[in-house]
């Protein structure tokens, strides 16, 4: 544990909170937290882009923890008392999700009871009353997480000011670009002070992250263990070929004959969520949906019975894909495919955390083939196919029409279609060697 702890320290912890990791379990530094905890305690600007499962969280809250407290003992070393009134708030995490956002508490939960300064933090998200939420905030905090629309809303009853912010993360800042949460961000980031430290995080890589960064941040230190990451998480990936009516019968049986004490099902709808969920109860199976129409009272229980064993079997839309830490969960099966190969990552992602192994399981029908191709290629892997005795495929694509979208049947694969200015050059030449008459249909 000592050794641990040095690890920590090493980067720059103090000694309190390299303890405080060890103690909540984390036992040495990941590749992202290695280079992000000196970078954030220089006061650098930093964009990082780590696997999910990486430990991205505790990278920047380890050393915001540090430099919160380090104000606090500089202060009181030169006689400081607390101040009167509404505490300042330093540190502002904003998040795409509740279920992160919890997340996030939780590791301050974990950490800050161990640190010499009586630090404050707030966790705030919609789908749930805002009063008391509005009460929690009365006397002002040090840390406040939360997703943009309900940080608005505190904003507009007078709960929170965003004047004191030193500190600003964007946690999964691709989430936080899509349309809809894209103008609460601005309206966010147009009422913080012109001079902070910016953090921005994501699993995923996109150019709108890129130009939000150019935006946002100044001289970053540029993190990206995604190559690194890759060979990380210990995931089997397996692709099964089964008909789109069989992949339920076909996820029963893979309980049964695997033995999997807990798997996360991803599926495409609130409503096949549902379904399939009624399907696996009618079998016997401890299973419950969870899903964004469910209130947040229900998606925190089903957590919470999934964590302790209590359900065996979770089918979850993409809300699931990011934020849910699981520990020791041994398979992830996308029961529908994801819509695209960055939603892959961060669904697959679910399993094999912290060090430990996992399988993530896809079903591939014949009309979702040439998705699941573009998928393996955004992967840079080939995932053999397989077929489970009793549940082989009948359906197959006709292939005497191709797709007029897709001429040649690459499914779609970016780099085999025509581009655009061959086929302008085909028909051109087409033109050119057709005889006037016939062009004019004379």
């Amino acid at each position: 544990m000592a050794e641990d702890t040095n690890a920590f320290a090493a980067l720059g912890l103090s000694a309190d909170l390299a303890a405080a990791a060890s103690a909540c379990g984390y036992d040495s530094p990941t590749p992202v937290q290695a280079e992000a905890i000196p970078a954030v305690l220089a006061g650098r600007d930093v964009l990082a882009t780590a696997q999910t499962g990486s430990g991205k969280t505790l990278a920047y809250v380890l050393p915001l923890l540090q430099q919160l407290e380090s104000a606090w003992l500089k202060a009181q070393a030169k006689g400081g008392a607390e101040p009167i009134g509404r505490r300042p708030t330093r540190v502002l995490v904003l998040v795409p999700t509740r279920e992160l956002a919890l997340q996030i508490g939780e590791s301050l939960h974990e950490l800050a009871p161990h640190l010499q300064a009586p630090l404050r933090w707030g966790c705030v998200f919609g789908g749930v009353s805002i009063n008391p939420q509005m009460m929690g905030l009365r006397g002002g905090a040090d840390i406040v997480v939360a997703t943009p629309g309900r940080l608005l809303d505190l904003i507009d009853h007078n709960a929170l000011s965003l004047d004191g912010v030193q500190s600003l993360v964007l946690d999964e800042a691709d989430r936080l670009l899509d349309k809809g949460f894209e103008d609460e961000l601005n309206r966010v980031l147009a009422l913080l002070p012109a001079k902070r430290q910016g953090l921005m995080f994501s699993a995923t890589f996109a150019l709108p992250v890129e130009a939000l960064a150019q935006r946002l941040l100044h001289e970053a230190a540029r993190i990206d263990v995604r190559a690194e990451a890759v060979s990380l998480p210990d995931i089997h990936q397996r692709a099964i070929e089964v008909d789109a009516a069989q992949r339920t019968p076909l996820l029963r049986h893979l309980i049964a004959q695997e033995g999997w004490s807990r798997v996360l099902v991803f599926v495409a709808t609130r409503y096949a969520s549902e379904l399939v969920t009624h399907k696996l109860q009618k079998a016997g199976i401890r299973a419950a949906a969870f899903h964004a129409d469910a209130s947040q009272g229900a998606r925190r229980e089903v957590l919470r019975a999934f964590k302790a064993g209590e359900l065996q079997v979770v089918v979850a839309t993409d809300l699931a894909a990011r934020g849910i830490d699981i520990a020791q969960l041994p398979a992830v099966v996308n029961h529908d495919l994801p819509r695209s190969p960055d939603d892959h990552v961060h669904r697959i992602g679910r399993t094999a955390r912290a060090g430990e192994s996992g399988v993530a399981v896809s079903f591939v029908s014949a009309d979702t083939e040439a998705h699941f191709r573009l998928i393996e290629k955004r992967q840079g892997l080939r995932v053999p196919r397989e077929q489970v005795a009793g549940f082989e495929p009948k359906e197959v694509l006709p292939t005497a029409a191709p797709s007029l979208t897709d001429p040649e049947g690459t499914g779609g694969v970016k780099g085999k279609r025509k581009s655009k200015k061959d086929k302008l050059r085909e028909a051109a030449a087409l033109a050119a060697a057709t005889p006037a008459g016939k062009r004019s249909g004379r």
